[in-house]
């Protein structure tokens, strides 16, 4: 945990550091997880597209999609891929792009008080069992090194951002990866 906090890396993932990040207002004001999915193009996974997204470096004429948001500079701290690869783009020390407005409780601009972690896949399509093994891995090295973030603080992106966002959405089973928490 104490390298974890320190650094804001985990140990032995495989890092992709992406250039779309800034400092935490409060670096010490660690205090909610926030699960996202993602997939490029839409519906289609694997390939390098995502890290492509959030490093600048996707090229919009692979997609026709990719023209819709070419030029957006967004991140997250950690991308989950459907074989329950980990990948880090930002130290969780740094403020990562990746909540947009939204707020939890009475607290507004998540990104500036929390971790975001990609999930590669879908609203409507089930994660894998990797996926759900590796974000309880995760999330519990994280809520050891910021024990502010215990259960009531790991929530969707959908939760703090309603009506905007909807992921990671109908198809992600939280009884299942709080029973992962737990086990």
């Amino acid at each position: 945990m104490q390298h974890l906090r320190e650094l804001g890396r985990f140990r032995d993932v495989r890092w992709c550091p992406s250039p779309n990040f800034g400092p935490r207002p409060d670096p010490a004001d660690i205090s909610l997880l926030v699960v996202h999915n993602i997939s490029l193009p839409p519906g289609q996974f694997g390939g390098g597209h995502i890290e492509a997204f959030f490093c600048n470096r996707l090229d919009a004429s692979l997609h026709p999609y990719f023209e819709t948001i070419a030029g957006m500079t967004v991140s997250a701290h950690a991308l989950i891929r459907r074989d329950g690869e980990l990948v880090q783009f930002v130290s969780f020390r740094d403020r990562a792009w990746h909540a947009g407005r939204s707020r939890f409780g009475e607290r507004e601009e998540c990104n500036d008080f929390s971790i975001g972690i990609e999930l590669e896949g879908t609203d409507d399509i089930p994660y894998t069992r990797a996926q759900y093994q590796c974000l309880a891995r995760a999330a519990r090295l994280i809520s050891a090194a910021w024990p502010e973030i215990d259960d009531s603080r790991m929530t969707g992106h959908c939760d703090i951002a309603p009506g905007r966002k909807t992921d990671p959405g109908p198809a992600f089973n939280w009884t299942y990866f709080r029973e992962l928490m737990i086990g």
